[in-house]
């Protein structure tokens, strides 16, 4: 900053000090309008919906099974799950949903067949056996 510079930014803020200069006035921010709420009107409502629908995987590879079933008419829900717990057993569901009952499962486990397991056969440990010491007769 050269003399000259410093001279007018001194004579600057001696004026805005002494009100010669008015400060600049505060921003003044102001909120934004809210939205205008919508009404929403359903216009395909249907009084008795109805579907139904399933699946079932059953993955050798990786020994995924499980399947479900489910179909529903108007508000009443019923439908199955099946899947093969860790411990091999078969875990089935049954379930039912209306609005007097509430929701109701009943729960059936089923061992499935005992798989065939391979054993490894292990060799039999070698047995060491000692040379035959020779006996030699002195005379």
């Amino acid at each position: 900053m050269n003399c000259f510079q410093l001279v007018v930014f001194a004579a600057f803020v001696a004026a805005v000090g002494a009100g010669v200069v008015p400060a600049p006035a505060p921003l003044a921010y102001a909120a934004a309008p809210l939205p205008v709420a919508k009404t929403v009107v359903a216009e395909d409502y249907d009084p008795n919906p109805q579907y139904a629908y399933g699946y079932d995987v059953q993955d050798g590879i990786t020994g995924d099974s499980k399947s479900q079933s489910e179909h529903r008419s108007g508000d009443v829900v019923q439908g199955s799950y099946t899947v093969v717990d860790p411990d091999g057993t078969k875990r089935t569901v049954e379930y039912t949903a209306d609005p007097v009952h509430g929701f109701n499962a009943v729960v059936h486990r089923e061992p499935l067949a005992a798989k065939a397991v391979p054993v490894a056969k292990i060799a039999p440990a070698p047995v060491a056996y000692a040379a035959p010491v020779p006996k030699y007769a002195y005379h």
